[in-house]
């Protein structure tokens, strides 16, 4: 691309930002694939009785993703975006087939080593490309576009399968939609995206301030320990998808402890990605006007409170509140981190902080589906779901005490 027809902004770069907007939500509804019914699927036709045993699937679903994270953000500055992105789509075509048609348990597991490691390499590099396209000004507004396009269509996916379970069984017939969103995500990568680094190497360049070149061990240690920013955020954001792990693995398992059918909980399992994916779009707005950080620690204090409110009760109207008061938590802490992200990280190494950000982020899967999971064994579900409301709470207090404004770094 001519240098001098590149510009930064979201309205210079609409037309692709909206694109990458349309492939992130083919890349949220594959998980929305499992949302409401793979807990169900392992109980019923796999027999598995430990909760631990049945939230494996998280398990190796985060610890997957989050390493792919890592390794994505540094193949993005390497390769390209672009590269990256359909190599993440190539590596899901196997997914629906897996969970349609896996004869044993180890089977739904391999399905989600795939289903992660897709993850990490197509989301991360939707996020990395729309933070290339639009510049300082509007990053939490771009992050909250992108957010809401994948969470709004988790709750879809989920919604979708928990009705098409109810009506024609829990398998093959909820998974065939996998096969259509692969399709459409990886014909429009391939055809419609294009590459941004040169949207990055023009900002390096009307830079006023000097770039900083670190190494790989510099990023990874200021975005993981030294930095009380980037740090603050790493932190925030393992606990926050601790807590979406749990309600993944274990929600659908209260819920149908309280006597509720799988279409209750196809609509409790889409409540609270869609109130995250929707108000996402006014959250992350407002961080670009409000600021981060009370943003960041009033989120998780909202949703330690929709989480204890459904271990306290076991009404449905009071879990549709409570899956609200969660969504709308995440939502305020989501886009923020991202563009929290942009606001510390200099453009020449943003990409490296992304993935190393959501490599720490993304382990929260994992830590929360063991911890839940062998709490739940030992004490019961409700134990399990209050414990974690109490990690979440206290991960708001931590981002309160050590995370500064960051907002002003841009202004």
């Amino acid at each position: 691309m001519n240098a001098s027809a590149i510009q930064l902004g979201l309205r210079e770069n609409l037309a692709q930002f909206a694109l990458l907007v349309l492939v992130n939500a083919f890349v949220g509804a594959m998980v929305g694939l499992e949302r409401s019914i793979l807990p169900a699927i392992a109980e019923q036709e796999f027999h598995l009785a430990a909760k631990a045993a049945i939230l494996s699937f998280i398990v190796v679903f985060g610890v997957t993703k989050a390493i792919t994270n890592y390794f994505a953000g540094r193949l993005a500055d390497r390769v390209g975006r672009k590269q990256v992105l359909v190599s993440g789509w190539l590596v899901a075509m196997p997914v629906p087939f897996l969970l349609m048609w896996a004869p044993d348990w180890n089977w739904i597991i391999a399905a989600n080593v795939l289903l992660g490691a897709s993850q990490g390499l197509t989301w991360s590099i939707t996020v990395i490309m729309k933070i290339d396209l639009v510049g300082a000004r509007q990053r939490g507004l771009a992050m909250g576009l992108n957010e809401f396009a994948g969470y709004a269509a988790v709750a879809a996916s989920a919604l979708a399968t928990g009705w098409i379970a109810a009506h024609y069984g829990l398998r093959p017939q909820p998974f065939y939609l996998g096969i259509g969103y692969v399709v459409c995500g990886l014909l429009l990568s391939v055809l419609m995206v294009r590459e941004t680094r040169h949207h990055v190497t023009f900002e390096i360049k009307t830079q006023t301030s000097q770039t900083e070149l670190l190494s790989q061990r510099e990023i990874f240690l200021r975005t993981s320990l030294t930095d009380r920013n980037l740090a603050s955020v790493s932190q925030v954001g393992l606990v926050n998808n601790l807590n979406d792990g749990m309600a993944w693995g274990l929600f659908p398992l209260v819920f149908a402890a309280a006597g509720l059918d799988l279409r209750q909980i196809g609509v409790l399992a889409a409540v609270y990605p869609a109130t995250w994916g929707v108000t996402q779009i006014l959250t992350g707005a407002m961080s670009d006007r409000l600021g981060r950080k009370w943003l960041i620690v009033g989120g998780m204090w909202v949703q330690a409170a929709g989480i204890a409110l459904i271990a306290l009760n076991a009404d449905f109207n009071l879990f549709v509140l409570a899956n609200v008061l969660l969504g709308l938590g995440t939502a305020m802490v989501y886009p923020t981190l991202l563009a929290t992200i942009g606001d510390v990280a200099g453009p020449s190494w943003r990409a490296s902080a992304v993935g190393i950000y959501r490599l720490w982020r993304d382990l929260g899967y994992a830590i929360g589906a063991l911890v839940a999971g062998v709490t739940a064994d030992l004490f019961g579900l409700k134990a399990a779901v209050v414990l974690v409301a109490g990690l979440t709470l206290l991960s708001g207090f931590a981002a309160a005490i050590r995370m500064q404004e960051t907002l002003k770094r841009n202004l």
